[in-house]
This record gives structure tokens, sequence and C-alpha cells, in this order.
């Protein structure tokens, strides 16, 4: 076992000895050691009860003959980080995260492991990291918040609550009403509850074979998440003794099955960024050009919140994600002969998974959308790319041209909405907010909300080489590649310039002649910080761009 350099031998007695300190036997010490990465912490309600997860995966390890060695890592609640500087520690957490994990592996020589995250950045840094590692490795996440009714029979979610607070300042809604939101929207524990990004990335674990069926929508209250994590810590031991490492499964052809689920589901935006970054610590090389060939020819089979009332429990009660999958499959749009971590292919995975009904889950024939929910979008105003969540765009906006309303900033923009400045029509531009810009490219969701709590939704859009929350809604255009700080052209965009965004047609175009640009390249003279310490300075000055997953090299 890859453990034995740590504990056999004479030479080793010291390194035993400090092990037996802590109450370890001789006999466990034989045993293969899981190295449990728990991301439990009382910040974030999608980690609050991540300790019971832990506590039923060790029972796993140990029924499988395994020894159980748990260890911490941080989180960040995008949530509450969400519309101050606390959102840029959020994106930028995901490279310590993984770097850390890096360190307590290699350090103490683990022969497997079980990832335990459940929120945004934490599922994607634990992916990048078991790949970098190649260890046996298996994830079990926390599981979705449940999505109560309200007193008014619709389905409730944390964006409920933003986009209520739009509503307060369009005057619709009274502080009563927002306090009824603010107190029932999220109910209890787990990653919360539409087709965000946690729950995006926790669904992507299955279809990138490196998690057990129902680890993405097994709600966290259920018992069946518990015995799900029990499985898991079993399988764990299995998985070291058959050798199959992450490499094994995580290859360019699973990437492309994610993909493809990622479109059918209607993933959150920033699954792009994440599955970029993931794949390229598996060595395997992402064109975001391939999302719109991938798109084209995938339905969109779900239209989970935001793009509609749906929530992962729902999707769950109808077969999960593998149903999903199985629907796929029936017009082979997926590769079946895959590896996973069950020890079995994709498609003897999936087999018999029949979807119930056809509502939460279309037919593949009577989808929601020909094409799939996310969209890439190229053109003078974003040479590399920009990406939107196209399943959540009203049809009005699927097409539109309007002037610029220009902010270098999120706060700008938000002061600008709630001010009633913001009219039918506007693209609104906010910039220097990308990965080295922000820095971290903080999500823009209270803007969006605003924009939708104030009817707005389906007149104005807003770009950004920022992003978005995965609860974001409407014609929100994100990863604006090259960002502003790097002299792309959003840069040199000015109130009142003409955009014209054509997602069909997957372009986005700034009106101006090339002449004119080139004046403005000529003349402007771009945003640098100068007053960033600590992390966000070493992250700003080596962070790659969006369109190669923001990751540091």
């Amino acid at each position: 076992m890859r453990s034995d350099i740590m504990k056999e031998g004479a030479e080793r007695a010291p390194q035993r000895s400090l092990l037996k300190a802590m109450g370890y036997t001789d006999r466990q010490l034989k045993k293969p050691l899981i190295g449990i990465v728990n991301s439990y912490n009382e910040v974030i309600p999608g980690h609050i009860h991540l300790q019971s997860i832990a506590r039923a995966v060790k029972d796993g390890v140990l029924a499988g003959g395994g020894t159980p060695m748990e260890f911490g890592v941080i989180g960040v609640c995008d949530g509450i980080a969400m519309g101050h500087e606390g959102m840029k520690y959020s994106l930028s957490s995901r490279e310590v995260i993984a770097d850390s994990i890096e360190c307590m592996a290699r350090a103490h020589c683990f022969d497997g492991l079980v990832f335990i995250p459940n929120c945004d950045k934490i599922v994607p840094a634990m992916l990048m990291a078991a790949a970098r590692l190649n260890l046996p490795s298996i994830f079990v996440s926390g599981g979705p918040m449940l999505s109560l009714r309200s007193d008014r029979g619709e389905a409730m979610d944390l964006n409920s609550v933003f986009e209520a607070v739009g509503g307060y300042k369009a005057g619709t809604v009274d502080d009563e009403r927002l306090t009824y939101y603010e107190e029932n929207a999220c109910p209890g524990c787990g990653s919360c509850s539409g087709m965000f990004t946690a729950n995006s990335m926790n669904c992507l674990t299955e279809v990138l074979g490196m998690a057990l069926r129902g680890n993405g929508t097994i709600p966290a209250v259920y018992a069946a998440r518990i015995r799900l994590a029990k499985m898991t810590g079993e399988r764990a031991v299995e998985l070291v003794r058959e050798d199959l490492k992450p490499l094994d499964i995580l290859t360019e052809e699973t990437f492309e099955n994610a993909l493809t689920v990622d479109m059918a589901l209607g993933c959150s935006s920033n699954s792009l960024l994440h599955l970029t970054a993931i794949a390229h610590e598996a060595g395997v090389s992402l064109d975001l050009r391939q999302v719109n060939e991938i798109s084209e020819k995938t339905p969109n089979l779900c239209h989970l919140a935001p793009a509609g009332h749906h929530h992962v429990q729902d999707l769950n009660e109808v077969g999960g994600v593998y149903a999903v999958m199985n629907e796929l499959a029936k017009h082979d749009r997926l590769n079946l002969t895959l590896k996973t971590v069950s020890g079995r292919t994709v498609g003897e995975n999936i087999r018999g998974c029949e979807k119930r009904g056809s509502e939460v889950i279309r037919d593949y024939d009577a989808p929601y959308s020909e094409t799939g929910g996310l969209a890439v979008l190229f053109g003078s105003l974003a040479e590399n790319g920009a990406v939107v969540k196209r399943s959540a765009v009203a049809k009005e906006m699927l097409r539109h041209r309007g002037p610029a309303r220009v902010f270098d900033s999120e706060e700008e923009a938000i002061q600008a909405i709630y001010g009633g400045k913001i009219v039918s029509g506007d693209v609104v531009v906010i910039r220097y907010e990308g990965p080295a810009g922000g820095p971290g490219m903080r999500e823009m969701l209270s803007p969006t909300s605003a924009i939708c709590g104030m009817g707005l939704d389906k007149e104005v859009a807003l770009i950004t080489d920022g992003r978005f929350s995965g609860a974001t809604r409407g014609a929100s255009i994100g990863h604006v590649s090259p960002e502003a700080v790097n002299g792309g052209t959003i840069a040199y965009v000015r109130d009142g310039d003409m955009i014209r965004i054509d997602i069909p047609g997957y372009s986005i175009e700034l009106e101006i002649s090339d002449e004119e640009l080139a004046e403005r390249k000529r003349t402007t003279v771009l945003r640098k910080k100068t007053d960033l310490k600590g992390y966000l300075k070493r992250y700003a000055a080596s962070v790659s761009s969006a369109d190669r997953g923001a990751v540091v090299e």
C-alpha cells in the first residue's frame, strides 16, 4: 500500500509512535488508510451537517476493512459573501482548497480519499485535487436543501429572497413580505435547492463517474443520504484494492459526457468555468467552442430553478441524474463504455433508470428547447468567449440590441439599478470584475436579481467579465474574455455604444468601427488595482482568464 512508506519498517517507528499517540492500533495501521476530506463548518448551511455525513462515511470505511482519518478544508458561502468584498474570496478559495488537500494527502501518504463537499467552489476544488493527486478517490456531498411552498403556493429558494429585495426597492414588496421570504425560503441544511452552481457540480460528479447514484439529488435531510455516505465509505476501500484512480475515469470522453448532461440539465454557467479547470488538472483540453457544438445537438430536458419552478428534490423524485442520462443514452448521446467509481461502466450504471413522468425530465423528442441550457458567445466584445445560461433567458431576450450603460464595479451598477437609472432596452456592462481584475471574479446575483425584482428581466441585458450565480436568470452574460484588466474589448466600451446580442447565433458584438476601437485602445488607461495585499495580490498576479477556467499555474 502507498501508506507503507510512512508506517512500515523499523525506521518508521517514530511515525508509528505519533499515530499511536492518537489511539491508532497496530491492526488499524495495517489496513488501507483512507483520508476523509471534510468541508464541515458552522458558516455554510450546505455544510453545517457534514459531521453526520463524515460519521457515516467512516462507518462505511470501517465496514470495508479500512482505517478512516479525517481532516478538514475551508469553505466560503457564496450567498453570504455576495454583494461585498467577501465575494472576491469565493472563486479564489477554490485554489486554496485544492492546494491544501494536495498538501495533506501527499504529506500523510493516504491510500485513498473520500471527498465530502457540498457548495459552489468546494466541489470543483475537490475534483481538481482528486485529478491532481490521482489516488483512488470517491465523492459524497451533503445533498440539496429542500424547497418549501410559500403561503401563495410558489416553490421558494434563496433566489426568492434576492428577487424580493429587488421588489422591495421597486416598492412592490413591503417589509412584512420581505421578512416572510427571509425566514422561509431556506428551511434548513443543504446546498441551495435549485440547479444553482453547487447542485450543478454535485450532479456532474455522477456524470463524471466520481460519485455513486443519487449524490447530486438526494436531499440533505433524507436518511438515504446517510446510507449513500456509508456505501461511499465502503466503496472507497474497494477502490484502493482495485487501484482504480481518477485519471482512469476522467478522460476526454468523460468530459464530453459531462458537457452533454450539463446541457440537458440546464446547469449553472459556472459549471463551464469549473469543468475547464478540472479538465486542466486531468490533462484534458476543453475548448469553449466545443460547448456550442454539443449544445446544438443536445436538447434541454430540465427546467429546474432558476429556469423553471422545479427544484432538485423534484429531479430526485423522478429518477435523478441517471434518469436524464438514460434518456440521452436512448438517442446515442452518451459514451456508455467509460469507467466509474462504482466499478461498472456508465452504461451499466444507468441501465433501467427510467424517468418517471415527462414534466421534470422531458422526453428527448419533446424538450424545453432543441438546444442545450448553456451557450458560449463569441464576437468583438468577447474574442475568447462569454457564457450565458440560455435556458434561463426569456425568449424576448435571446436576441437583443441596445445602448451600453457602463460601470466599473458591481456596486456602481447596483446603485444605478436601485436608483431607477436603468431603463428598458439598456445593456448593463459591469467590468473590472474578472479573475484578475476583481480580483476573484465576483458573482453578480445582486444586480441580476435587482433587475428581475424590478420587472426588467425581459427588457434589460447584463454583461460582465465577472460571473453569475447559478441562481441568476435573464439575459445575463458573464465570463467575458479577455477581461478588462487584460485589455479585453469590454475595457473600451462607452455609455451609449450599441451592443448586439444573438444567443441562438452564439455572437456578441460591440458596434463600433475597427478604427474607433483602435483609437480607444491607444488613449484609454486600464484600471489596475494597486492596493491589493495578501492572498488576493498573489492570486491576481497568477490567475488565468475565465475561458481557461481561471486556474492558477
